[in-house]
């Protein structure tokens, strides 16, 4: 507690927008962040809404299952923290409060597919290479899935690898990404998935090319079903 205190004093943090002291993000701020109270199809360029079944029924044949998305990675503010988080100067205590966005959106939504079932459930980071993560000093989407974990109470594993490193999906059209994407991950350790849920956990979904090879790869190793936990969805 003393060593908090401390902390505090010498090196007093301030709120990336309104410059208050205190936090990285105050409550204000952050409360500020419109969330989304629905689901969409992860695969629809136009938004269109589903329930229960996670995708619009012209996808149901693709391998992820559906998408959890906190809010639009439109709004200037969502952008502002998530470019401060995965890119300099990497700011990792912005961890919680992204998190919280999820919780809030899993409330706000009222889905209780991740409360259910938690036995046969699991918590899967989308995995970077190894350089990228010493680069950076973690890896996003891990920090994100281990404060889900202790929130609701349901294993974490990496059993996802990429085993490739790939040119950043960022720069690439939609065509382009899921040919950049293919066959770069693996399964450590299958045998501990079979039958699982998988909550694939990612900070943004674009075009989904990414969770869906994971989802494909997860599948074809025998888990149950995949599916997509971001911060905000373009």
């Amino acid at each position: 507690m003393l060593k908090k205190i401390l902390v505090h004093i010498l090196f007093p943090q301030f709120c990336l927008i309104c410059k208050r002291e205190g936090a990285l993000i105050c409550e204000d701020c952050l409360s500020s962040i419109g969330l989304s109270e629905f689901n969409y199809c992860p695969f629809c360029q136009a938004p269109k809404r589903v329930f229960e079944e996670g995708t619009c029924s012209t996808h149901r044949r693709m391998k992820l299952s559906g998408i959890f998305s906190a809010t639009s990675y439109q709004e200037p503010l969502v952008k502002k923290l998530i470019s401060k988080f995965k890119y300099e100067p990497f700011l990792k205590n912005l961890t919680s409060p992204l998190t919280s966005l999820i919780i809030a959106h899993f409330l706000l939504s009222e889905n209780k597919l991740i409360s259910q079932d938690k036995e046969n459930s699991v918590l899967m980071p989308v995995p970077l290479v190894k350089f990228r993560e010493r680069w950076r000093g973690f890896n996003q989407a891990a920090l994100i899935a281990s404060e889900l974990s202790k929130f609701y109470k349901i294993p974490l594993f990496n059993n996802l690898i990429k085993i490739k490193q790939t040119q950043p999906q960022v720069e690439l059209k939609r065509e382009e990404r899921e040919k950049n994407i293919k066959g770069v991950f693996t399964i450590k350790n299958p045998q501990e998935i079979q039958g699982k849920r998988i909550f694939l956990v990612d900070d943004v979904f674009t075009t989904g090319s990414t969770m869906e090879e994971c989802a494909r790869v997860l599948k074809k190793a025998g888990c149950r079903e995949v599916w997509g936990i971001v911060i905000a969805r373009e």
